[in-house]
């Protein structure tokens, strides 16, 4: 019996703990965001944007708002310094796009290196279009034979059916 509800406590605990750790992540975030302090309302609404516009390198697809890696810290610490001092928005994308290449931007521009990206899911539904019209007008031509006594069955069917119809 003691076992029992040694395990029932077990797996309660095993459930509730990573919903408590989870609540309390935000609210570290919050306050690691309310470090940042701004002389002018548009520059704190610049930096917002731009740490939610701005990917981590380290994590697969969070921004720096949202990631905790030491990577993103930096990161939002060094467009904090970049905002206040002055800079604009296209100079911090700018800056962290030549330090960790497209990837760090979530909107990539349009160039050679990245047009797969743009027209790979368009060019991958057209060519799949194309093959299925393909496959059904070859479907469609070719003709079926059919041998004399399969013949002589569908005459006899039709034969019937013009006498039901009748």
């Amino acid at each position: 019996m003691k076992q029992m509800i040694r395990a029932t406590f077990f797996v309660a605990a095993m459930l509730v703990a990573p919903s408590l750790w989870l609540e309390s992540v935000p609210v570290a975030q919050a306050q690691n965001l309310q470090e940042y302090q701004f002389e002018d309302p548009a520059q704190e609404a610049l930096f917002r944007e731009l740490i939610d516009e701005l990917r981590c390198p380290k994590c697969q697809n969070q921004s720096i708002a949202d990631s905790n890696a030491e990577l993103a810290v930096d990161l939002r610490d060094r467009t904090y310094l970049m905002v206040r001092d002055g800079a604009t928005k296209q100079q911090v994308i700018d800056f962290m796009v030549a330090r960790y290449g497209d990837f760090v931007h979530y909107q990539p521009p349009m160039n050679i290196a990245t047009s797969i990206l743009w027209w790979g899911p368009v060019a991958v539904l057209v060519i799949g279009a194309l093959v299925i019209v393909f496959r059904v007008k070859q479907q469609r031509q070719t003709e079926v034979s059919l041998s004399d006594e399969e013949q002589a069955q569908l005459a006899t069917l039709r034969a019937e059916k013009k006498d039901t119809d009748a």
